[in-house]
């Protein structure tokens, strides 16, 4: 028997209450500095909500932890960068390609991301790209940003893949909200020392962006 083709995506795992009646998928971005906790809310939207709503995985964990040289000269951020960009975009290009099936891809941050990494100046990373970043916005329906916590608020070290200080998560974050800054609907969250709190609110504002006949699922802060 042939497989779903959706499948290739992580999608939502709670039982479907709904009947699939858009037909354009919306890309709706998670973002947020280092620590901010995007990869944790994006698990729990997967059980929070219906097989309609697929999950894209955080393109830079795709390209170091497949073993993408992480390199710290000024070449390796920018080929890594521009490695991040492509990928992410053929990850939306797939979700795009199953408006059949899904209705909103949830992205573990957005190619806008890229220009917070970039170590030269916004400009020369969309240039580098050939694209424009008026362009990259205009492909998001809206852009929720956690904010990433201060060290006393509970700043986490836990991921292997992540390099990044309590300064230097700051930092980035602070650039990334700048870099998204022109987007009409960028919704910001946000720190909190009670993470579910924060997820809380996060799922809800995903909700919110869901059709109608998807908006009627039970969310789960559970970790």
């Amino acid at each position: 028997m042939a497989q779903h083709a959706i499948s290739v995506l992580p999608v939502g795992s709670s039982p479907c209450r709904c009947r699939l009646t858009q037909h354009e998928v919306k890309l709706v971005v998670v973002t947020g500095g280092p620590g901010a906790g995007k990869t944790a809310v994006l698990e729990m939207a997967r059980r929070s909500f219906c097989k309609h709503i697929a999950i894209l995985p955080e393109a830079a964990g795709i390209v170091f932890g497949g073993g993408f040289p992480r390199l710290a000269s000024e070449v390796g951020r920018c080929a890594s960068q521009r490695a991040i960009y492509h990928l992410q975009r053929e990850m939306e290009a797939v979700a795009l390609g199953h408006a059949s099936e899904i209705v909103v891809a949830l992205c573990d941050r957005g190619t806008i991301d890229g220009a917070a990494y970039w170590p030269r100046t916004p400009a020369d990373y969309w240039a580098s790209l050939d694209t424009q970043p008026e362009a990259e916005l205009r492909r998001y329906s809206a852009v929720v940003h956690l904010r990433t916590p201060a060290l006393e608020q509970g700043f986490d070290h836990s991921n292997p893949l992540r390099v990044e200080s309590a300064e230097q998560a700051a930092a980035l974050d602070a650039k990334i909200a700048a870099a998204w800054a022109g987007h009409p609907r960028r919704i910001e969250v946000p720190s909190t020392t009670d993470f579910l709190q924060k997820a809380r609110v996060v799922l809800e504002i995903v909700r919110d962006e869901l059709p109608a006949c998807c908006r009627g699922h039970d969310i789960d802060v559970t970790r």
